[in-house]
């Protein structure tokens, strides 16, 4: 699998706090089925101070100790960009890293608040040449009451990336309600971990991966765990999967099927455990 959305860089934003932990976390997505990692650190001024430059030397740094103890993980750099006015500027330039250095980058709206004109936003950056992938849409607060500008910033070409945690309950009732009905209407377009640590938002994929299967069968788990985040990297056209839902049309119509068979997988792979996230 592979994983395009991690705080696994040591002690430079609320992620990892030292190279011991990256390490052990590195080791932990490798015994998931984890094998490339996206470096992805928050960049948000006035609190977390990254820039392409400086995620780009911590990822070498990382790359070379995990070498060295024999993790076999290969990272790329990327950036949990919070939104800035300037933010094309600031891509062009490579202030804030895209992914891998491909058109892709990882775009993070604040959690509580809807941002004025977000989607005149989000076309300016599409306009721009990039594509954001919006990160966890499940867990904003403000989307429950807006899903129309997810559909919106989705048509326009944003692709939609949903925590794997999301899915097994770890975010709580609303965020897996949500992530619910996404996958109900055929529009996540990848999962990531969202890995701060060990415990907590450890770097696994697994389970998610499983409980997807169970419900949707292996070539939608493949296409949205290892096939889009692939082709993402390999930096080819991904148009969202909510703009070509031929063939999911059954989806659509089941999502209170689809929420029954989510919730026996959970109980099935995760024994109908919860953790706080």
């Amino acid at each position: 699998m592979i994983d395009l959305h991690t705080h696994i860089l040591p002690a430079c934003d609320d992620g990892s706090p030292d190279l011991a932990t990256s390490i052990a976390m590195a080791r932990m997505a490798v015994a998931d089925g984890i094998r490339v990692m996206a470096c992805t650190p928050h960049i948000m001024p006035g609190l977390y101070h990254n820039d392409g430059e400086g995620i780009s030397r911590r990822t070498d740094a990382l790359q070379a100790a995990l070498d060295e103890a024999g993790v076999d993980l290969r990272l790329v750099t990327g950036a949990d960009i919070h939104i800035v006015p300037d933010l094309a500027q600031k891509l062009t330039t490579g202030f804030a890293p895209t992914l891998a250095g491909t058109r892709y980058f990882l775009l993070e709206p604040p959690h509580h608040v809807l941002p004025p004109r977000f989607a005149e936003f989000v076309q300016k950056l599409i306009s721009a040449g990039y594509t954001p992938i919006l990160t966890h849409p499940e867990r904003l607060t403000w989307m429950q009451a807006h899903y129309g500008i997810l559909e919106r910033v989705n048509a326009m070409g944003a692709l939609l990336q949903i925590t794997a945690g999301s899915v097994t309950g770890n975010f709580g009732a609303s965020a897996q309600k949500l992530a619910e009905r996404m996958l109900g209407e055929g529009r996540v377009d990848l999962f990531a971990s969202d890995a701060h640590n060990l415990k907590g938002r450890p770097p696994v994929l697994s389970r998610a991966f499983a409980a997807v299967e169970a419900s949707l069968g292996l070539a939608e788990a493949n296409r949205m765990f290892v096939e889009t985040p692939g082709r993402i990297l390999a930096n080819e056209r991904v148009e969202p999967v909510g703009q070509t839902q031929s063939g999911r049309g059954s989806m659509q119509k089941r999502p209170s099927g689809l929420r029954r068979l989510l919730g026996n997988s959970m109980r099935h792979f995760l024994g109908d455990r919860r953790h706080e996230g």
